[in-house]
């Protein structure tokens, strides 16, 4: 699963804001599960920031947000997020998408 998580952040917050977000995907890192994990900062909009991880199902990425480290460390950073969905599914050749049901956290 993808999980995308953009910011808005003034340009006079740059140098703290990429502390943090450098920390927030750190702590994500330590979590069973997590895949692989990207920051980004927009190249015509420099105050569109981008934090993209991805995980080994839904399951993990819920569960790494309930451990301690994550929220010292990145559960703050993530709730100052656009307001928007962020949790994607990987869309593979064959595969059912947006099945209405019940999933496994695995």
């Amino acid at each position: 699963m993808l999980v995308v998580n953009r910011f808005r952040v003034p340009e006079s917050d740059h140098a703290a804001f990429r502390a943090d977000v450098e920390r927030a995907r750190a702590a994500l890192a330590e979590r069973p599960g997590y895949l692989d994990g990207t920051i980004g900062r927009n190249v015509d909009d420099p105050t569109l920031w981008v934090l993209s991880t991805r995980w080994e199902h839904v399951g993990a990425y819920r569960r790494a947000l309930s451990a301690y480290d994550v929220k010292l460390h990145a559960v703050p950073l993530l709730s100052r997020a656009i307001d928007e969905p962020s949790a994607f599914e990987l869309v593979e050749p064959g595969a059912d998408l947006n099945v209405r049901a019940a999933r496994s956290l695995g």
